[in-house]
């Protein structure tokens, strides 16, 4: 297989069928702030693991586990609970959600993360929603701006190029993104529900939302054929708009093969499918530095391999997702 060009495809759209002897994972982390702009957000986060006989069967639910936190417009952890409870969780309230949280997580759910459950990856991803969840004013007025740009547009831009310079493909030197302090080049698309319109149990339910709501969203499907592991994979983040639809700001697409005894990565191929700025999908191109990699170590290897301007946060985000599969393919 071949990497892709450096250009986005377009939405993924609906998921595909559920398959024959298949495991699905699917996750969602969706914000609300019932304060209104500025104020805490509210995440509610779900992961449930499938197994499905085949297409036309109904799901049997492997695992099903929750969580719900409010964090505040800094990003410190207020409050955190989970289902099923893990009293060690307290250790992470009054964290920053960013990298003070992925620092602490490995040691707060150490059994989740030997298990691989769907808790832990969701805990793992309140970082990068946290991070991306204010873009959801955007769609609903410009009044967000006024946080980024409370200076003159000068200085902006020189601590923004200070900031982000280098901090991976999309804001390389001299890209269109560390230029863009007011977001006029952000590119954004229209995309479907998740669940299969013919398939409505191959997501998970996910919670009822009216106003300004975030989404960040995965699914894997993992199955045998051709005597290999064969994944299937999508990552995305969208918001709500004032029409009932949602926008997203991105969106990834993976595909890959793996040796179904060793786990070692067969081939590897990654689409970027809804990006904001026009270098972003060339980390794209970069995904083949992986391959031989143990699936169970990407989430180490990914953030050597893919480092800086050789990778995407959300690429390196859906990468890293994958160590996730030995424990869901032993399910099959």
């Amino acid at each position: 297989m071949s990497d892709v060009q450096a250009h986005t495809l377009g939405p993924i759209g609906h998921a595909p069928m559920r398959r024959s002897a298949s495991i699905r994972r699917t996750t969602s982390i969706d914000v609300f702030w019932p304060g209104g702009y500025g104020s805490a957000g509210h995440f509610h986060g779900i992961g449930r693991d499938i197994y499905s006989d085949s297409p036309n069967s109904a799901p049997q639910t492997l695992a099903l586990q929750r969580f719900e936190a409010v964090v505040s417009p800094e990003r410190e952890i207020a409050r955190l609970s989970t289902v099923p409870a893990r009293p060690s969780i307290t250790a992470l309230v009054g964290l920053n959600a960013g990298s003070q949280l992925r620092k602490a997580l490995d040691g707060a759910l150490a059994e989740d993360l030997a298990n691989s459950a769907p808790l832990y990856l969701l805990l793992d991803d309140l970082a990068g929603a946290s991070l991306v969840a204010n873009w959801a004013w955007s769609r609903w007025g410009d009044g967000w701006l006024s946080q980024f740009i409370p200076i003159s547009d000068a200085l902006a831009l020189e601590q923004r190029r200070s900031r982000m310079t280098g901090v991976c493909t999309g804001f390389a030197e001299g890209s269109s993104a560390i230029m863009d302090i007011r977001g006029e080049l952000h590119d954004a698309r229209a995309v479907p529900a998740l669940a299969h319109p013919d398939d409505p149990t191959g997501w998970h339910k996910l919670p009822a939302s009216s106003g300004v709501t975030m989404r960040r969203a995965r699914r894997i499907d993992v199955w045998h054929e051709d005597g290999c592991l064969q994944i299937e994979a999508m990552f995305q983040d969208s918001a709500s708009t004032p029409d009932g639809g949602r926008m997203a700001v991105h969106e990834y697409g993976l595909q890959a093969t793996a040796n179904a005894q060793s786990g070692e990565l067969l081939t590897l191929i990654a689409q970027p499918r809804v990006l904001p700025y026009p270098e972003c999908p060339a980390a794209a191109g970069n995904v083949s530095r992986l391959i031989g990699s143990p699936l169970a170590g990407l989430r180490q290897q990914v953030l050597v391999a893919l480092r800086r301007e050789l990778g995407c946060t959300h690429l390196n985000d859906a990468l890293r997702a994958l160590a996730e599969v030995p424990a869901l393919a032993a399910c099959i």
